[in-house]
């Protein structure tokens, strides 16, 4: 097993980035496009599962709070995982967050996504 190699962020697939671009964008449709039909998204203890689902988590995420993000860091762990990092600041609770978003790519689209702390 070789060790999370950081890139920047241009080096990432560029599904990756278009997902990243629609969702700062709060663009559901666009990010969407980015997911396999069964994908799965995992978010603050819930499991979003198959494109219904992951539309509903994608047109939800984040929409009652304002906040701003600044990407601090991007890894490719393998040949099918991406982790990029995101410094949040704004009026949720706690006010501060570094979310990690973990991709698990699958022919080019987003099989998982899961978002933590």
């Amino acid at each position: 097993m070789t060790a999370p190699t950081p890139v920047r962020p241009d080096d990432l697939p560029a599904t990756v980035r278009d997902y990243l671009a629609a969702h700062a964008a709060r663009d559901t449709e666009a990010a969407l496009r980015v997911f396999t039909p069964t994908a799965v998204v995992v978010d603050d203890g819930t499991t979003y599962q198959g494109t219904d689902e992951v539309r509903r988590f994608l047109s939800r995420a984040g929409s009652e709070f304002t906040y701003t993000t600044e990407l601090v860091g991007a890894v490719r762990v393998d040949g099918t995982h991406w982790l990029v990092t995101y410094h949040l600041e704004g009026d949720f609770p706690g006010g501060v967050v570094d979310l990690g978003y973990r991709f698990t790519m699958h022919d080019d689209l987003v099989a998982e996504l899961v978002i933590a702390p």
